[in-house]
Order: structure tokens, then C-alpha cells, then sequence
């Protein structure tokens, strides 16, 4: 029966399972702030090939 105790005490004890989340949650943060990043260097680009295409066309 000190077995089972035993096995049932290390399964609660366990915290690799949360780690594995706090990982995971920091890594959908990181890729947030990727994306928000991405639009706004996005933003700039567009300027940036808009102003090139209208001095070639000038």
C-alpha cells in the first residue's frame, strides 16, 4: 500500500507538467510581440516601396 501512497505523492509533487505550460505561455508571448512587430515594420515598408516606386515613375 506504501507504494501506491508513495507513486500517488510523486504524481502530486510532479511540476515538470507545469513548467512545460510556463514554457509554453512564454513562447505565445514572445510570438505576440513578434506579430506586433511585424505590422508595424509592415507599415513602414509599404512607405518605403510606395515613395521608391514613385521616384522611378518621376
Amino acid at each position: 500500500m506504501s507504494t501506491i501512497t508513495t507513486a500517488v505523492q510523486a504524481f502530486i509533487n510532479d511540476e515538470a507538467g507545469a513548467t512545460a505550460i510556463e514554457y509554453g505561455l512564454i513562447a505565445a508571448l514572445i510570438a505576440v510581440a513578434i506579430v506586433g512587430s511585424l505590422r508595424e515594420v509592415r507599415t513602414e515598408l509599404e512607405a518605403l516601396f510606395a515613395t521608391v516606386v514613385t521616384d522611378l515613375k518621376g
